[in-house]
């Protein structure tokens, strides 16, 4: 896909007539959802239409959804603060954009050498997760639901290839949530922005690497045209959960029956948008490697190191947080990492250990 394909602007001079209040004729009400993409954006984007279209249908019609991609009517940065504030009824973005609001919130999109994308579903749903998330976001009047994962992230496009830990001091890194965090400590400027914004500044030089979600989504932003050192494993995210927050106001006032389908939306798109991630993901990586000349490799093992000591660390803070609700969503998510991952290793680890050795992946 060419970068100009979704990386153009939506129309802003209707945004007064699209914020007004959602109208209820005839038990139809018509929703905005707000969301931190480019229209149509493979993956993120691409979900999150998705989402807009399944909540539709499941409800017979009676929520009409109308998807304003970033920039449209409000920045992909202030998704949030449109529905908390009651001007757009759901947006679609990931949990890592809102440390800003509390560091709890990293927790329940990404983890650096945290949950997969099925562990992650796991500790809400079984682990006592939701019902954090739940009281989290309800501080901001936002109902909360994962409706997708990206699996594992990957380390990052850079322009120089890397040779020790020593190289990361200085360096101006794209990144968000928790792996900001970790990076920060190994002395790297990390920035947050958007996966436009990361194109330009890797072009102009202001950025020197970056990690936006994997090979499908990144190969339409063109990042390989700028930087051609593409670093695995991305232990900064091991998976990075998509998430739908809806208006708690606009929530409650649904009938039960729309409750459900609102919901079921988007608990149902978690498996479709994680599966297309990954199958889409290993097409693009083998058309970056063979077409585009992209050199795929592994972080040196002391890079690995530093940063699994420093992801400690940021753990080991969140659980000194002077936030209570802040401890108990970090001790949460620790006991559900720890139960299910020793778990892993005679489960999913062991298999896959199994067949790589004979088949060699």
């Amino acid at each position: 896909m060419q970068r100009r394909k979704f990386l153009q602007a939506g129309a802003v001079g209707a945004a007064a007539t699209a914020l007004a209040s959602p109208a209820i004729a005839q038990d139809t009400r018509q929703w905005k959802m707000v969301t931190a993409w480019p229209k149509n954006l493979p993956g993120p984007g691409v979900a999150a239409q998705n989402l807009a279209d399944r909540i539709t249908a499941l409800s017979g019609g009676r929520i009409e959804v109308k998807l304003f991609a970033a920039g449209e009517l409000v920045p992909g940065p202030g998704v949030f603060d449109a529905v908390s504030e009651g001007t757009a009824e759901l947006y679609h973005a990931v949990p890592a954009y809102w440390g800003s609001k509390s560091k709890g919130i990293l927790l329940f999109g990404s983890q650096p050498f945290g949950l997969r994308a099925d562990e992650q579903v796991g500790w809400l749903a079984h682990g006592g997760g939701q019902e954090l998330y739940d009281e989290m976001y309800g501080r901001f009047g936002i109902k909360p639901f994962l409706c997708g994962n990206s699996g594992p992230q990957w380390g990052g496009w850079f322009r120089e290839e890397l040779n020790s830990a020593e190289d990361l001091k200085g360096m101006k890194f794209r990144t968000t949530g928790l792996a900001s965090e970790m990076m920060t400590k190994l002395g790297v400027a990390a920035e947050a922005m958007s996966g436009p914004a990361m194109f330009q500044a890797l072009q102009t030089g202001a950025l020197d690497a970056g990690e936006f979600i994997g090979p499908w989504t990144d190969s339409a932003l063109g990042f390989y045209q700028v930087a051609k050192n593409y670093y695995w494993p991305g232990v900064g995210e091991p998976s990075s959960a998509e998430e739908c927050g809806v208006s708690r106001a606009a929530y409650d006032e649904l009938p039960d029956d729309l409750k459900q389908a609102v919901a079921f939306a988007c608990e149902s798109l978690y498996n479709p948008v994680w599966t297309e991630y990954t199958t889409k993901h290993a097409l693009s990586l083998k058309s970056l490697v063979e077409e585009q000349g992209v050199m795929v490799r592994m972080f040196p093992e002391d890079i690995i190191t530093a940063m699994g000591n420093a992801a400690k660390e940021v753990i080991d803070e969140l659980r000194q947080n002077d936030d209570e609700l802040v401890k108990r969503i970090t001790e949460s998510f620790i006991a559900y990492r720890d139960s299910v991952g020793s778990y892993m290793t005679y489960a999913d680890n062991g298999q896959m250990n199994a067949r790589a050795k004979l088949f060699g992946y």
